[in-house]
């Protein structure tokens, strides 16, 4: 990331109900594929192309991304300005009951990606679950959004489950179909504020998917 750039916390008494616009447009998706057999059930996911570009828009939902959802009660932001303006912004709210750290939103603006602006984001969250000693960072995303998966693996996330019905009855055959990934922290790992385990990302392992 650079220099310039310098993440601050959003409070909620000026943020709260911001639009984050976050849409995308892929020519790939993970096919997620649930076959019944007398055992049991097997789950495959692969990566696949579609016929043609597709592009998701914030105007498809009815209610798009927003800062300080009042279904997140406890959540808190965090955020990149330029000239004032929102450019980058990551969102976290504890799940108290499961002792995780759910990211609920995660957003960069078209010019301001692939310049680490993600990876530094997602460092926010990691540290913040580590000093709260939180046992995981969880998430969603979609499996037509292969540009997010893809930033979430390499970010360490791996798959902890699906919903292959959560946006509706036909998530499967429209390929957009609910994974929710997870990240745990290093067993060595102690939360503090001046050693947490985490590194910065080099600029050779920066992700085309930021």
């Amino acid at each position: 990331m650079k220099e310039k750039y310098r993440i601050v916390h959003l409070p909620k008494e000026k943020w709260q109900g911001t639009v984050l616009p976050i849409g995308y447009t892929t020519q790939e998706y993970y096919d997620v594929a649930v076959d019944r057999q007398e055992s049991g059930f097997t789950f495959t996911i692969r990566k696949k192309k579609f016929g043609r570009p597709v592009t998701h828009t914030p105007e498809e939902y009815d209610c798009p991304d927003r800062l300080y959802a009042e279904y997140y009660p406890e959540a808190r932001a965090w955020g990149v300005l330029e000239a004032g303006r929102l450019v980058a912004a990551i969102e976290t709210c504890p799940e108290i009951w499961s002792n995780r750290l759910l990211v609920t939103e995660l957003w960069i603006d078209a010019p301001f990606r692939k310049q680490g602006l993600g990876h530094a984001l997602m460092e926010v969250a990691k540290k913040q679950a580590l000093r709260e000693h939180r046992r995981a960072v969880i998430l969603e995303t979609q499996s037509c959004n292969v540009n997010a998966v893809d930033f979430y693996l390499h970010e360490g996330f791996t798959l902890i489950g699906l919903d292959s019905c959560c946006y509706g009855n036909n998530d499967l055959a429209r390929k957009e179909v609910r994974l929710n990934l997870g990240w745990f922290p290093p067993q060595k790992a102690k939360p503090s504020d001046g050693e947490n385990g985490i590194r910065p990302e080099r600029p050779e392992e920066r992700h085309a998917a930021e």
